[in-house]
């Protein structure tokens, strides 16, 4: 294998996850259909969709063990900032990783978002 070109994250409410990620993170809708919604970033260089369930999710708790990283090209400090701003409760400090500094933050249905200031 040599590139991932796609993900799609199972969410237990499209609608409620599809406002998480535009108001609240800034992701633009690419194409929506009543399935699924994908989101582009930065011209399409960050895409990926959130999607109603392809198997039953009832009282299954999604997102542990997911992680999805996002390189940005802002301060992750000022970037955290606006995010809590914009009423999102981040998931711990700043972090410094291999790859550069870091923040999570968690969706609606608990995945867990990255993203990451490179070096």
């Amino acid at each position: 294998m040599r590139q991932l070109t796609f993900a799609a994250l199972q969410v237990k409410d499209l609608e409620a996850s599809k406002d998480f990620y535009t108001k609240k993170l800034g992701f633009e809708v690419g194409n929506t259909n009543p399935q699924a919604c994908v989101f582009k970033y930065n011209k399409g260089e960050a895409s990926f969709a959130i999607r109603t369930p392809l198997e039953d999710i009832e009282g299954k708790e999604l997102g542990v063990g997911v992680s999805v990283w996002f390189a940005v090209n802002e301060n992750v400090d000022e970037l955290k900032k606006r995010f809590i701003e914009n009423g999102i409760t981040t998931d711990g400090p700043i972090i410094e990783t291999p790859f550069g500094r870091a923040f999570h933050v968690k969706d609606p249905s608990g995945y867990k978002l990255t993203f990451l200031e490179t070096k």
